[in-house]
């Protein structure tokens, strides 16, 4: 093996002995070949076991589940003001009177049963945990419209993923009109002829929908934003790129409460706000009026938050960015460029700032087909590659964000996507960004604590040849003990229980990730 290294660690092995050990070693070296397993038949019950709601605000929860078709749901203990639709899944209604709501969540087929311990948490946070689902940017850009941004919900639904707790569909920039209607807020052009059809059509299908804004006067992309230097609100467009720039700054008059209120009234779940640097008195100004609708709209600060400011900026904001435009590159890419390694290995400082309500934010997915634009590619990361993405923002609990074209996934793509043991670590209720344990060689080890008293570890090979590293228990924290259970949360399959070294085979730039649980006490 070219470069091979093997670094040793300490006190874990097989308890069929330490012979059948020396043989035992689990590979993520496979990396083009699919590792999760199809979902069963039979229902399973998948997403996070929280849910959070402001009092009074319209209430939508779509039950992910898996399993053979038709399905029957129900649910134990709904709090007064909401019901079930037996026949989607659908939980709709709202909640006046705040408080933790224990329920059990029920579904049903053909062939079988499943049931989950679910709680509604009734109160001032929502976002309990990082919000999933598709933007259109970093597969529509300015091409994108209301008929594609309805395809991709409908590709949401027919494709699974929302079984699987995908939940938002989100416009980027370039839908913006001038200011006009009854709140003389900005409006929809001539791309999005109808937001108020648009969400209610999202809402029947069980999903949500964002949109996007910004407090310059002029967007990225050179449409309205939400100030202007007019009292009146007026805005003018300036073509060409170079000469619009001029007005990517804030303007005199702020009309956020304006746009809140049209916002909420099309019925939209999400908002992007963005602009650089973020500050907190525009960030402040936009949180107070989304919360003044009665709506729960999730507020996504972009491109990116300081981290000097991000004590302030993290109170008012749902998610933020810690970073610029992501690349579906491995290395640099260019200037104002990211890469997926730069990105997600250098998120250490936020991880304090990372809590129920309230995200880090490393940017969208780059799997499947993206583009910017109408002219589409397959992504230049390598399987193991997308690997090493998919865990890296799960174990960063950060907001998952498709930014492929849902129409159009492969195989691959969607069984990347449809991991339900994965997504459950970047979804634990426990709200807990991983961090960087040590580092051996080319291998980082993060340690990701979840709410059920286990601990989800991500090894990554970051160099360009194949590693072989043994678990070390007492790097990991498990000095002395015995008996530690050690699952494979990729292909969802038990390796066995533990008491001294096992060896880990990684391929270059992949990951394995393992689930550790220890013995109760």
């Amino acid at each position: 093996m070219k470069n091979a290294m093997i670094i040793t660690l300490s006190r874990l092995m097989l308890g069929l002995g330490c012979a059948m050990l020396c043989t035992a070693v689990a590979s993520a070296d496979d990396s083009a070949a699919i590792r999760t397993p199809p979902a069963p038949a039979t229902p399973r019950i998948n997403g996070p076991t929280v849910f959070g709601v402001r009092p009074g605000s319209p209430f939508l929860y779509t039950i992910p589940v898996t399993g053979d078709r038709p399905m029957a749901y129900a649910v134990d203990n709904l709090p007064a003001g909401l019901h079930v639709d037996p026949s989607t899944g659908h939980i709709t209604g709202s909640i006046e009177k705040a408080g933790t709501y224990h329920v059990v969540l029920r579904a049903s087929n053909s062939l079988g049963k499943a049931e989950k311990d679910f709680r509604i948490v009734c109160g001032d946070q929502i976002a309990l945990t990082p919000p999933m689902g598709w933007n259109s940017w970093n597969c529509w850009s300015g091409s994108v419209d209301q008929d594609k941004v309805l395809r991709s919900a409908r590709a949401m639904v027919a494709s699974g993923l929302i079984n699987h707790g995908w939940t938002y569909i989100n416009i980027d920039d370039t839908w913006q009109a001038p200011r006009g209607g009854p709140f003389h807020a900005l409006q929809g052009n001539e791309k999005f002829p109808n937001m108020k059809q648009l969400c209610d059509e999202i809402h029947a299908m069980g999903l949500k929908a964002g949109i996007y804004s910004t407090p310059w006067i002029t967007s990225y992309a050179g449409f309205p934003g939400d100030t202007s230097d007019n009292a009146s609100g007026a805005w003018t467009r300036i073509e060409g790129y170079d000469k619009y720039q001029v007005n990517h700054r804030l303007g005199k008059y702020s009309f956020a409460s304006n746009d809140a209120k049209q916002f909420a009234a099309w019925g939209f779940d999400y908002l992007k706000y963005d602009w650089n640097p973020n500050d907190v008195a525009h960030t402040r100004l936009m949180a107070e009026a989304l919360r003044a609708t009665g709506r729960d709209i999730i507020f996504s600060l972009s491109n990116a938050a300081p981290y000097d400011e991000i004590a302030e900026l993290s109170k008012y904001a749902n998610c933020w960015r810690t970073t610029g435009d992501i690349w579906d590159t491995w290395a640099t890419p260019g200037a104002y460029q990211n890469s997926v390694s730069e990105i997600g290995f250098n998120q250490d400082r936020w991880t304090r700032w990372a809590r129920p309500g309230h995200w880090n934010d490393p940017d969208m997915l780059v799997v499947g087909q993206v583009g910017w634009g109408p002219q589409l590619h397959t992504t230049r990361l390598t399987p193991a590659e997308q690997y090493t993405h998919i865990t890296m923002w799960c174990m960063l609990s950060a907001p998952l964000l498709i930014g492929c074209d849902l129409e159009h996934m492969d195989a691959f793509t969607l069984n990347l996507l449809t991991n339900d043991e994965v997504l459950a670590v970047d979804q634990d209720a426990l709200g807990k960004q991983a961090s960087r344990v040590y580092t051996i060689g080319a291998v980082d080890v993060y340690r990701k604590e979840l709410e059920d008293g286990s601990v989800a570890f991500a090894f990554f090979n970051r160099g360009d040849d194949k590693v072989t590293v043994p678990i070390k228990l007492d790097r990991l924290g498990y000095w002395g003990m015995k008996n530690i259970h050690v699952r494979d949360l990729w292909r969802q399959k038990d390796l066995g229980t533990f008491d001294d070294d096992m060896p880990l085979t990684i391929g270059a730039h992949d990951v394995m990730l393992l689930k550790v649980t220890a013995p109760k006490k």
